[in-house]
């Protein structure tokens, strides 16, 4: 999607349904297991940039999915996220959460993501993700 559009389901993507925490810090939007939000003044830190809170939140979210969809869609819970800030998003940047599995066990998920801003590379983030199971009733 092109930074000139304010209507990102003209190019395909879903807003993320979510009453919680990401209800506060959205909209998200996805699409062919891409996530995305448009940095806007409500997420800059004090200089302005995209606050890395926001950036770890996304990339928190956006893996967490991708760690379920891996659990064949047991709930999953994040015991580690490790983050590198490697350039400042911008306001008005369109920014992108690619995820993908490195590993699963009996337990785990091992993940890596990337947020990017097109073609620029803005975080990557590594992180596990702990497979819950129901308790006998």
């Amino acid at each position: 999607m092109g930074n000139d559009s304010d209507d990102p389901t003209a190019f395909g993507w879903v807003l993320v349904e979510d009453e919680g925490f990401i209800a506060t810090v959205g909209p998200l939007y996805v699409r062919d297991g891409l996530y995305a939000f448009r940095a806007d003044q409500k997420h800059a830190n004090l200089i302005g940039r995209v606050h890395g809170g926001m950036l770890m939140s996304f990339a928190d979210r956006a893996m967490g999915v991708t760690a379920m969809g891996a659990a064949d869609g047991a709930s999953c819970v994040t015991i580690q996220l490790d983050m590198k800030f490697l350039d400042a998003g911008q306001m008005g940047d369109w920014l992108t959460a690619h995820s993908t599995v490195v590993k699963r066990t009996g337990s785990m998920v091992f993940m890596r993501g990337e947020i990017r801003d097109g073609e620029r590379l803005v975080a990557t983030a590594d992180g596990v993700w702990k497979i819950l199971r129901r308790r006998p009733a």
